[in-house]
């Protein structure tokens, strides 16, 4: 099975158990917001447009809201489904490119919201997959850093999210490593080295795409 699939499996069975009031890492949602967020993505390009242009954020928000008010079982079932026909994440290939980080990532935005959540096992396999995207997208994810950062796993591989001095170093898986780029550093199991002043920046920098 294709990572991506799989991991939209996941998500979508982790949204059914806790329930649409359960909360996420995602300020401000709580399960049904991120779903609605979900599919919206997949199903509503002409609104998608409101995550990178601000004059059209109003009516992704409208949008967004509109799917939020619908039954959470139908949500859940649509990310399930997958994206239809004519969206652009139904080209062959584009699902997994594009929907494996977003998935496993979101995954945990609802994992590590619960109390008492535990970790995940990930085989290596996926472990390697999550680096490779880790290393194309760390600078893009990285490129608000107040201070230089590397990201380093414990067999020594380095990724460069930020080229500047003072430089923080954070160690980690890479499942680790990803969350921590895309901007939940107080969520994610990684020791960072550096100036005091600098960790504080670093973890409290505005990371992510």
């Amino acid at each position: 099975m294709a990572f991506a699939r799989r991991e939209r499996l996941l998500l979508a069975d982790l949204l059914s158990s806790v329930g649409p009031d359960a909360p996420t890492l995602c300020e401000g949602w709580k399960t049904r917001d991120l779903a609605a967020h979900l599919v919206v993505r997949e199903r509503r390009p002409d609104a998608v447009a409101g995550l990178v242009v601000k004059p059209l954020a109003g009516r992704l928000g409208r949008v967004q809201q509109s799917y939020a008010d619908r039954p959470y079982e139908e949500l859940v079932e649509l990310i399930k489904t997958g994206p239809p026909k004519l969206s652009p994440f139904a080209i062959p290939g584009a699902d997994e490119a594009a929907n494996t980080v977003e998935f496993y990532v979101h995954g945990e935005d609802v994992r590590r919201a619960q109390e008492g959540w535990k970790s995940r096992e990930l085989d290596d396999e996926f472990s390697e997959a999550l680096w490779k995207r880790l290393v194309t997208s760390a600078r893009m994810t990285g490129r608000k850093s107040p201070v230089g950062l590397v990201l380093r796993r414990p067999n020594g591989q380095t990724a460069v999210a930020r080229q500047a001095a003072p430089t923080v170093t954070v160690t980690g898986e890479p499942a680790e490593l990803l969350l921590f780029s895309m901007g939940r550093q107080e969520h994610a199991d990684v020791r960072l080295e550096g100036a005091e002043e600098d960790v504080a920046a670093a973890r409290s920098a505005k990371l992510g795409i």
